[in-house]
């Protein structure tokens, strides 16, 4: 295997082989720091439900990066970014994957620093999480019968940008941004009644 090789074992460890560059370095115009997503968007677009999502925003899993709920009736903003993850997590509890063991793997790649997920394919036993970034990365653990399931991060990042482009993003001051081709039914029944 190669130097960004890694696994989280049942016992909750992780057990790395080396350093890895940048958790997501899209570039995508939907991954700014100043707009973001409604929970309800995220759970539409990470395939979770709002109860998942605020267990997990209230017990640290993912905090959403934007904004953060700060009482009755405030709405959390979550990133392109948060989402992406929320998707993974989702797929990961999917196949198996012990929530304690998700939970390290998400803790991990934050303090390693990660920013750039799109060349890794996760690969799970449902015990334990396996990162890889090339080919023969996943050819090895295959070979080694260790890998039951892989989730590529470029391909979930393109899943997730697909999905997103059909829902309006919203600025950390509230201002609501609309898709092009993309009707915003709360507005066009606004200027239906004022028109």
């Amino acid at each position: 295997m190669s130097d960004v090789e890694g696994t989280f074992g049942a016992d909750g460890g992780f057990v790395g082989r080396g350093e890895q560059g940048a958790l997501f370095d899209s570039g995508d115009a939907s991954d700014s720091p100043n707009l973001g997503y409604r929970g309800a968007t995220a759970c539409a677009a990470a395939g979770i439900t709002y109860r998942q999502l605020d267990y997990w925003a209230r017990t640290g899993l993912l905090v959403p990066s934007i904004r953060s709920a700060t009482g009755s009736g405030s709405q959390r903003l979550y990133s392109f970014r948060d989402i992406l993850v929320l998707r993974v997590i989702k797929r990961l509890l999917d196949t198996g994957v012990s929530l304690q063991n998700v939970r390290k793997a998400v803790e991990h790649l934050r303090e390693r620093g990660i920013e750039d997920l799109s060349e890794i394919t996760l690969m799970s036993d449902g015990a334990s999480i396996f990162e890889c970034v090339t080919e023969d990365e996943v050819i090895d653990i295959m070979r080694g019968g260790q890998g039951v399931f892989g989730i590529a991060i470029g391909r979930v990042r393109s899943e997730v940008a697909g999905t997103l482009a059909r829902f309006p993003q919203e600025s950390i001051d509230g201002a609501v941004t609309v898709p092009d081709g993309v009707t915003d039914e709360l507005a066009a029944r606004r200027s239906r009644r004022t028109g």
